[in-house]
């Protein structure tokens, strides 16, 4: 049984095209003369009006810049700032080597590096009173020798 809902598959028919495509370009021609009748543009037959020369104004601006070799320098800010410094400074006396001691060369001990300059004696080296492994920090034998 064949279903009545499918159409067969068969090529279009040439008068169902011109029931489209001939209405279509008829519109067209209408909207193009109805487009060529209206008169936007003057009569050619008129004669054309006479040129005339009229004065206008012109107005040129120029405008001339100059550099200068150094830019202007910046402002200054000067701040003054109070700084208290205290410094304590301990050499005690040793009766004998002390731990910090590692040459055994003196009975001055240092606590710290601002000691021994205090005291004037840094830099501090090895075998010197008052040497001590805590103040050489790099190992290389010379005590408070940075800073």
């Amino acid at each position: 049984m064949t279903n009545p809902y499918t159409t067969p598959n068969r090529p279009a028919r040439k008068w169902a095209r011109k029931r489209y495509v001939l209405p279509a370009l008829g519109l067209a021609f209408l909207l193009g003369i109805g487009a060529g009748a209206s008169d936007s543009q003057p009569n050619d037959d008129a004669e054309p009006a006479a040129a005339t020369a009229r004065p206008t104004t012109t107005v040129t601006a120029t405008t001339t810049a100059t550099t200068t070799a150094e830019p202007d320098p910046a402002p200054t800010v000067t701040r003054t700032v109070k700084v208290r410094v205290t410094e304590t400074v301990t050499a005690a006396p040793a009766a004998g080597p002390g731990p910090d001691d590692s040459s055994g060369g003196g009975s001055v001990s240092y606590q710290n590096c601002a000691a021994a300059r205090a005291a004037g004696a840094a830099p501090v080296h090895r075998g010197d009173p008052g040497y001590g492994r805590h103040l050489d920090r790099d190992g290389d034998g010379t005590g408070c020798d940075w800073g």
